[in-house]
């Protein structure tokens, strides 16, 4: 299940400053992405990362408001990578990847789940 990986490295999954942290955190909700990927068992991604947003967003954790980043899984099938569709996980695999980001990766109270194919969009964010 090898994946073409960016030359710019990680920092292409980091919209906006790359600092350790940041760096930490997408590192942290991409392996549980690919974590609950194979654990459920999914043939056929082409692709398949977390992006960390420049954007803060109000959430609620516990009592409280938060302002943090949301995550941006992006998971793909092509053939050849010229063009590519967002490939069509089950609803319940997404929200125990969703549930899991959220609690587990500090500075995250969103995840959102890219559904462009390419063209219009590309594969990468950056």
């Amino acid at each position: 299940n090898r994946q073409p990986f960016p030359g710019p490295g990680l920092a292409v999954r980091i919209i906006g400053d790359v600092t350790r942290e940041r760096l930490d955190t997408v590192r942290e909700a991409d392996a549980i992405l690919r974590e609950e990927i194979d654990a459920a068992g999914i043939k056929g991604l082409a692709q398949w990362f977390a992006v960390l947003s420049s954007m803060r967003s109000v959430g609620v954790m516990g009592d409280g408001r938060t302002y943090e980043h949301p995550i941006i899984l992006r998971c793909v099938t092509t053939d050849d990578f010229m063009t590519a569709d967002w490939a069509d996980l089950p609803h319940e695999l997404l929200g125990r990847i969703s549930n899991r980001i959220v609690n587990e990766v500090r500075g995250v109270n969103r995840v959102v789940y890219d559904i462009t194919s390419k063209p219009p969009g590309t594969i990468e964010w950056e």
